[in-house]
């Protein structure tokens, strides 16, 4: 394993996994945000003709897993593994999602980061040989987080204008040992960052300095600039948060400002849809990586691309008990052709 250890934190892979298919299911604001057209499904009802939003989200779940494997040309009984979460407690939207699969399942939970942290892992698992095809995939829920993190909608609540909107969705990427492409070529694993932010409504600052440690050090282990990449894309720290990762980059001497954007700026239309702050939660990032961001790379208007999944990794009981927010950031380095 000493052998693929590049610099301090950074992985490089021998037999980079291919991405051989991913899928979408977005909820209703999402289909009138900016990339509604790359959404393989968007929902007529938030409910997704479910009795609750907690059964809708498993039910994205279950269906974009179906899809995902279904243009990828596989059955489900080709993956060696699944790797799953969401922000419901337990990862209940994946447990019930996934559990007429009769895959093997390993349940993560990486708070916003999630979909970065199952492409990861996923690509290790392959690249390592212990699977063939694997599955990748997350989701959020608009009322089910509120329900949870914040404050449950019937209680008619002010938002702060820090706030994000979670994402209604659900994205899931099937990884290959063998495909044409694009290709995960290497991964930078992050760590916890805290910066004493307690503020829940917030989060992108709280995520922010987790960001700014892993691409630097992404970029430092690797011996690269910026402008290796086509695009750097955090996911999700929006309008408060990516601008603290550019201002941190600016007092090193480093300018992202051409090379660098946020899952939840591009989402949504901010002030139209009066989404505040931008789009945030565990779907964000899943769906504008395995809608937008893939299609980008197989028109070839990205041959590199660096993808930070950012997450913050609180509870509303920490919060109640004084704690502040740690921060996590796990980068995915993807190229279009193994010879770009």
């Amino acid at each position: 394993m000493s052998q693929k250890r590049v610099g301090n934190f950074s992985i490089k892979f021998d037999n980079p996994p291919s991405i051989i298919g991913a899928a979408t299911i977005a909820g209703t604001k999402e289909a009138e945000g900016r990339l509604a057209s790359y959404f393989d499904q968007t929902l007529k009802d938030e409910r997704f003709g479910e009795e609750s939003w907690e059964k809708a989200e498993s039910k994205m779940q279950k269906t974009v897993l179906q899809n995902a494997v279904a243009k990828s040309g596989l059955s489900l009984n080709n993956l060696d593994f699944i790797f799953a979460g969401d922000l419901l407690n337990q990862c209940t939207a994946s447990h019930y999602g996934i559990r007429e699969s009769s895959r093997p399942f390993l349940g993560l939970y990486g708070a916003c980061s999630t979909m970065a942290e199952s492409l990861l892992i996923g690509a290790m698992t392959i690249d390592g040989g212990f699977a063939d095809h694997v599955a990748c995939m997350t989701s959020s829920h608009f009322c089910g987080a509120e329900k949870q993190f914040r404050l449950p909608l019937e209680y008619g609540g002010q938002r702060s204008p820090t706030a994000q909107w979670t994402v209604t969705g659900a994205g899931c990427a099937i990884l290959a040992a063998q495909g044409d492409g694009p290709y995960i070529t290497g991964i930078t694993p992050g760590r916890i960052v805290d910066m004493g932010i307690s503020d829940a409504s917030n989060m992108g600052a709280a995520m922010a300095p987790a960001a700014y440690d892993t691409i630097s050090n992404h970029l430092a282990d690797n011996n690269l600039s910026p402008d290796y990449y086509d695009l750097i894309i955090t996911g999700d720290l929006a309008l408060i948060g990516s601008k603290i990762v550019r201002d941190m980059f600016f007092k090193d001497g480093i300018d992202l400002s051409s090379h660098y954007n946020d899952c939840g700026n591009i989402i949504f239309f901010n002030e139209e849809q009066d989404t505040h702050a931008g789009g945030s939660g565990c779907g964000c990032s899943a769906v504008v990586f395995c809608s937008y961001l893939l299609e980008k790379m197989k028109q070839g208007e990205i041959n590199r691309l660096l993808f930070i999944g950012t997450g913050a990794l609180q509870s509303p009981g920490a919060l109640t008990q004084g704690e502040s927010i740690p921060g996590i950031a796990h980068a995915v380095s993807v190229q279009r052709s193994l010879l770009s």
